[in-house]
This record gives structure tokens, sequence and C-alpha cells, in this order.
């Protein structure tokens, strides 16, 4: 909640009386109230508004006030009240006590005019502008050591009032000097040296009528675009202040009493109540740095005007008072910030989803590679012949393949008698792996002088699954190139991957 001196309090001194101050938590709040009898006196009445619902307790003492005293709520439930009396102003604390009202008093100030501060941050100090010719004294009229005490004294005649912080450090008050009135701040903690505050020009007038400690917000007030205006900005901004159109309505006077707290390092989002008042009458307004029209609303029956605080959720609390309900509080929820309607666009096709790509498993280190066990001894082979032209010589004895069977006579033509070759002795050599099943053959190649030959790398396929054969056969003599079978696939041989070692005219797979 932040409470703003508004322009009755900006007055050195005058009628205050139904006029309420709410405390600085706003949990108390405080006004001259009237009797009901002829005479129509003044007394102070102390309204409690932490409760679930709020009342009022009568503080009236042995004799009428003044419509001129002034009160000011504490947070501790006590109301500070400032009399005139004669050349001075004393300085008293009220106090519910039993049937009665109990008084301490706190001093007296020995100055023509004397006017109460808004309450400060903290709830529990109080003080007041004395204002002179030349000069103006800042006092300390509650929380000092030995009753009221001069704080500092500024050069020109300073009035408003407005805390910048919650420490309740920093004073902003607009001081009138050599004919311009600017916005100056006091720190209490450095004696009150001054320094200045607000300046849009040199020759402009410009006064700070609200401020927000959360966000920085600055409610003001300036002739520096040609005429009186309301503006804001931001403490400790290089921006630039803003003069909104919305906040310059015909036919009508407005003046800020509110803002929304909690706002911290976002003032463009804080809400600000303003008193709007017409020849038709009084209501509300209710405004946002964010937005660029001023919503108003009609006031509560009964509403004493200037009066109200915000919660940090965004609902605006409204005093008010009538004869059949003295004491009340209206609640008022104020919507959020309106969202500007967007230009309708194309609807875009929706985009089939892509199935995420699966990632690829690291292949692990290999292990050792086993060396393949050699070829298994199998049953018997039949061979085929070479094709046609003089046979050289006969297959004869297969060694450890066995005989083979000769073809009918329904089977195969009659071979002519080959010259058996010489038998040479297989050398065993590195097994060759699983190489029965490949299918291919081996053509030797008559040109190699000592015999030697490899497998073919590539060989062909045959019609049938190879047989299991126990091991290569023996070849007794290299068949000249031009004699090598046309038809791979007649042969049954297997393909020997190993070396092949010949030797005395034949040839060993091992």
């Amino acid at each position: 909640m932040t409470i703003c001196a508004t322009e009755d309090t900006m007055a050195p001194a005058g009628p205050l009386a139904g006029r309420l101050t709410i405390a600085a938590d706003g949990s108390y709040a405080a006004r001259l109230a009237r009797h009901d009898d002829a005479a129509g006196s003044w007394f102070p009445e102390r309204w409690t508004l932490s409760g679930p619902e709020p009342y009022a307790v009568p503080l009236q003492g042995t004799q009428p006030e003044e419509p001129d005293s002034a009160l000011l709520p504490l947070t501790d439930g006590r109301v500070l009240i400032l009399r005139r009396v004669a050349d001075r102003f004393a300085v008293s604390l009220l106090y519910p006590a039993g049937p009665g009202t109990g008084e301490l008093l706190l001093g007296a100030v020995a100055t023509p005019r004397l006017t109460l501060l808004p309450p400060t941050p903290g709830g529990t100090l109080a003080y007041a502008l004395a204002p002179e010719a030349d000069h103006t004294t800042l006092w300390r009229v509650h929380g000092g050591a030995n009753g009221p005490e001069r704080v500092t004294r500024i050069p020109g005649r300073c009035t408003g009032g407005a805390w910048l912080d919650r420490g309740g450090r920093l004073l902003a008050l607009d001081r009138e000097l050599d004919g311009r009135t600017k916005t100056v701040v006091v720190d209490l903690e450095r004696g009150g040296e001054t320094a200045l505050l607000l300046q849009i020009t040199e020759e402009s007038n410009d006064r700070l009528v609200l401020a927000d400690p959360d966000s920085g917000l600055l409610l003001l007030r300036s002739d520096a675009p040609g005429y009186d205006r309301l503006g804001w900005g931001v403490l400790g901004s290089s921006l630039p202040v803003r003069f909104p159109e919305c906040l310059r309505p015909t036919g009508g006077t407005l003046t800020p009493f509110a803002v929304q707290p909690g706002q911290m390092l976002a003032p463009e989002s804080c809400a600000v109540a303003f008193r709007m008042t017409a020849a038709s009458g009084t209501w509300l307004g209710v405004w946002r740095p964010s937005e660029r029209q001023l919503r108003q609303y009609p006031a509560p029956e009964g509403w004493l005007p200037g009066t109200g605080l915000w919660t940090a959720d965004g609902e605006l609390l409204l005093p008010y008072a009538t004869e059949a309900e003295p004491c009340g509080v209206a609640r008022m929820g104020v919507p959020g910030e309106v969202v500007e309607p967007m230009e309708q666009v194309e609807r875009v096709r929706a985009v089939r989803a892509v199935r995420a790509v699966e990632p690829v498993r690291p292949m692990g280190p290999m292990g050792p590679v086993r060396q393949a066990e050699p070829l298994r001894t199998a049953g018997q082979v039949e061979p085929t012949w070479a094709g046609a032209g003089r046979p050289r010589g006969s297959m004869g004895s297969m060694g450890p393949m066995g005989s083979h069977r000769s073809a009918g006579p329904e089977q195969r033509p009659a071979q002519p008698p080959v010259e058996p070759l010489e038998a040479v002795e297989a050398v065993e050599g590195p097994p060759s792996g699983a190489v029965a099943e490949s299918g291919g053959g081996i053509v030797p190649d008559a040109g190699d002088a000592d015999n030697r030959s490899t497998a073919s790398a590539q060989p062909s396929a045959t019609d049938a699954e190879p047989q299991h054969i126990p091991g290569h056969p023996q070849m007794c003599r290299p068949v000249p190139l031009q004699e090598a079978p046309l038809a791979a696939r007649q042969t049954r041989w297997s393909v020997i991957s190993g070396p092949v070692r010949i030797s005395g005219g034949g040839c060993a797979a091992g």
C-alpha cells in the first residue's frame, strides 16, 4: 500500500475534518467524526481495518476537537493528534483505555504553521513540516528521545511529502525557491542533506504527487508540456517522463491516492487509483502505465473521497461511512491488464511430428579372432570331367577321399583311358577355414613354372548344395588353361582360401 499526499494535505493548514488517514501497513485508520448532538462537535475516531470486519472506536476527550486538528494513526494502534494551542502546536498520543480515552502529551512546537507528513513506512515515527518565509523546518514529532525534535532546515518553502524507500530514510518534498517549484530529496540518515530529485526543464514547475517504494513508480504534475499535466516516470531510470493523454480529462480533475504494492521491478504493471471530480460528482479511476486508457468506476455510497489502499493481490479497499453503516470498507476487484486484440492470422497447417532418431549404440571392443577349425572328413565325392578333348590321364585313387564311381553307360559316354599320374605326397598346410560351403572351383594356371596355384577370388555358385567332403582332392598334374572346365558349376571341389604348395609335379591343398 502507498499513501500519497493529496491536495488537501499540501495546504499548510486548513480544515481536515472528515478526512480519513490510513496507517502505513493498512491496519488502522483515523479521522475526525461529528457527534449527533445539536452542536455537531468533532471527536477523534480510530478505525480497525486488520480484522475480519472493520469497526470504529471513539477517542473523545473531555472537550470537543477543533476542525483543523490533524490525526495520524500508528501501527501500534495509537493515534497521534496535532492541536493548535495559541501560537504553538501540541502533540499528543490517544489510545483506548477501558470505557474512556487515554492521552499522552509528547510536547509542543512553537511555530505559526505545522503540517503532518504522510505515515512513515515503518509506521512508528511521525514527521511534520513548519514552513516559514524563506525556509522550512523538518520536525520529528514522534519517535525522538525527548519529544519533538528538529531534524533539518531546508531553504525555500516546502510542501507535499512522499517516502521513496521502505526504510524511511529518503523523503521527497516539493520546494518552492526563486519562483520555481522542484522536487528535492532529503536524506534523514545524513542529517537532512538535500539534493535535487525532479527537474524536467529549468523553467518548469515539477511536483511529485505519489511514489511507490516497491516498484519505483512516480506520479508527478508538471507544466513542462506547456500546461499543467499528470505524468509518470521511474525512480532512477534514464527514460524521459511520459504524459499520457488518458490522464488529461476534460471538465474534471484527477488526483491519485493509492498504488498497488508488491510489484518489484515492474512499475508498468502497478495499478493506480484516482479520485475523479467534476461538476456531476465524484467517482473512481484506475490506470496502469502499460495501458493506454483510464478505466472509470462508480464510487461506493458514502465513500470518503481520496482515501483507499491496494492489496498486493490487486484488490482496492475503499472506506465509506453512511447512516446505516458508519464504518465500512468496500472491496473492489479490479481486472488485470487489458490485452489488446490481435489481428487474425491465417491458420497454419499442423506439421506431422518426426520420430526422434534413436542414438547409434557404440560398438564395443572386438575380441580376439579365433582360428577356424580344419574341415571334417566327409563321405566320397563324385568328380566330373573337365570337358571335351583328349584326356590326359585318369583321376585314379583319391587318397583319403576314396575312389570315385565310374559313370554307367546310361549316364555318361565312355571315356578313353588316361595315363595315370605319379602321386605326390600331400603337404599339410594351415587350415583353410569353413570353405566347404562356398561351392567354387580351382582352375590351375598352366603358365606357372612351379605349379603354384591359388583359389579363385570369386567362386561361382553350383546348382545344388555342396556336399560335405572330407578335404580337397589331390591333383596329379596341372591342367592347361585351354583345357579348363567351361562351366564351374559342374565342379564339386571346395574353394581353398589358404596357401597351396605343390612339390614334385603334384599339388596338395592344406
